[in-house]
């Protein structure tokens, strides 16, 4: 691989870590908790999807934030 296909992986991973922490934030995430729910939604993924084909458009987003939020409500506000 490529040191500029390399670069670019990595940023693309940067700005999706923070796409994450954005939409946790819009789905009513405390701020000081943004950290602590990434981890419970990247855990939780697996709980909701275990039968699943590891595929994942926005519904599945939707679904996997629901999920934090009914099971780790003491993050959000």
């Amino acid at each position: 691989m490529s040191k500029e296909l390399e670069n670019e992986i990595e940023d693309l991973t940067i700005h999706l870590a923070d796409m994450l922490e954005a939409t946790l934030h819009f789905a009513g995430v405390k701020e000081g908790n943004l950290e602590e729910a990434v981890k419970a939604y990247i855990d939780g993924l697996d709980d909701v999807f275990e039968d699943d084909d590891g595929e994942m458009g926005y519904k599945e987003i939707i679904e996997a934030v629901e999920h934090l939020k009914s099971n780790k409500s003491e993050l959000f506000e």
